[in-house]
């Protein structure tokens, strides 16, 4: 996409909450630098709403929209500053913020507590991340005060305050054609980490060494970050859901569960996927396997637009119920089992409703199924743990799993791993 469009992408989605909020202001910062330790920091990494209206990436950024009959959008930033470029890097500056992503003003970010205050006067609503950050609310409250003192001129400030990430959420629920595009190059990347990690798996290795496969994998296809802490866990590590450690060699005849994605452009992948060490399942592991895959399907076959968004649930939990019954690790009948705790979220006495599924909507389809050793569950299941997660993209038609190209058939998994022996 040449950045011209891309660009308007951005301005037209500022432009839409501009309409949303009617009159008033809202105010988006981005996310703070973190320190790691004395004078080094964590990787950068903006906030997703103040990026997903500016695409802008650098920190100590501030996007003001103004609603109402003249709509006007305006950064605050990093002034240019030669010797910490040196430093760290470079940086827009006001001037070429504004040019570069469409603005109609840029000033720097030191003069925010200044600004903020004219920007209020007279507009009924102010609009924030309300809760995200108490120096940031402290901040917006010192905004509000010194409008009210300039009452006695007749200036009124904002009586309404409201959290804006409602209205961002609702506008970042269906995907639009770029976010689609983003999200299915991560799907293809994520996707080709786990080849990688399949294809590199041995008894012998270590967890952290496939870790390092698929960051290779990752980075040197385009994407800046793993979108979270990858999971290499192998045999009974599994059956801990967010096991990160990483750090336990690879032992012949048990599973790999490896649960990693990356971040491209702000845009993430979610893949889970779990494997043979040894290339071959054994009878047991292809018994739970096979379970868990089939409450995948289930619950894929419910991913369409009309159904209520925890209908895949149901229908993975269905599936995995009864394969738990005639695993015998459960007692009873399908009915003493399916539905087993909340799932519907009340509201004001009511049950409430669960929101449509609608085509550009995103989810991750993750059934797992995890048997930790336990003197009344079966020893040839004990400490196997399975979870067959992708990215799902909703369509007209169905979805379409952004995920696809990790293979998750049983013959499919082996044959790769088969033919990386033969080529090692």
């Amino acid at each position: 996409m040449k950045i011209a469009e891309e660009i308007s992408i951005y301005r037209q989605r500022r432009e839409r909450l501009a309409r949303a909020i009617g009159a008033g202001v809202a105010v988006i910062p981005t996310a703070p630098e973190r320190t790691r330790n004395r004078d080094s920091h964590y990787p950068y990494r903006f906030d997703s709403y103040f990026y997903y209206l500016t695409g802008f990436a650098e920190p100590e950024a501030v996007l003001v929209v103004v609603g109402g009959d003249a709509p006007r959008t305006l950064l605050f930033c990093r002034s240019r500053n030669e010797e910490r470029e040196i430093w760290d890097g470079f940086r827009h500056g006001p001037e070429a913020a504004r040019e570069r992503f469409a603005l109609d003003e840029a000033h720097p970010i030191a003069a925010l507590d200044e600004a903020l205050p004219p920007l209020l006067e007279n507009q009924p609503a102010l609009h924030l991340p309300i809760g995200a950050d108490a120096e940031w609310d402290a901040r917006a409250m010192r905004w509000l005060n010194a409008v009210r003192s300039r009452s006695r001129a007749g200036i009124t400030a904002p009586d309404r305050v409201h959290d804006v990430r409602a209205v961002l959420d609702e506008m970042r629920l269906l995907k639009d054609a770029h976010e689609i595009a983003l999200m299915r190059r991560a799907g293809a990347i994520g996707a080709a980490a786990h080849r990688r990690a399949m294809q590199s798996a041995r008894p012998g290795r270590n967890e952290y060494e496939i870790e390092a496969e698929l960051l290779y994998e990752f980075r040197r296809n385009g994407a800046q970050f793993p979108a979270y802490s990858p999971i290499v866990a192998g045999g009974a590590n599994a059956c801990v859901l967010h096991y990160v450690s990483n750090s336990a060699p690879l032992r012949d005849g048990e599973l790999l569960l490896v649960d990693a994605g990356c971040e491209l452009d702000g845009y993430a992948s979610d893949i889970t996927r779990t494997f043979p060490i040894n290339g071959r399942f054994s009878a047991a592991q292809r018994e739970v396997y096979e379970l868990v895959l089939a409450a995948q399907r289930a619950a894929m076959d419910k991913v369409r637009p009309g159904n209520p968004w925890n209908a895949p649930h149901d229908a993975a939990l269905r599936v995995l119920a009864q394969g738990m019954l005639e695993l015998e690790l459960l007692a009873g009948t399908l009915d003493d089992v399916h539905d087993a705790g909340e799932y519907r979220v009340r509201k004001n006495g009511g049950q409430g409703s669960w929101r449509s599924l609608a085509p550009g909507m995103t989810l991750t389809v993750e059934p797992g199924l995890y048997i930790r050793a336990a003197p009344d569950v079966p020893e040839r299941l004990r400490g196997i743990g399975v979870r067959i997660e992708d990215d799902v993209l909703v369509h007209e038609q169905g979805c379409e799993v952004l995920s696809a190209e990790a293979p998750k058939r049983i013959d499919d998994i082996e044959a790769l791993m088969r033919d990386a022996r033969g080529r090692g």
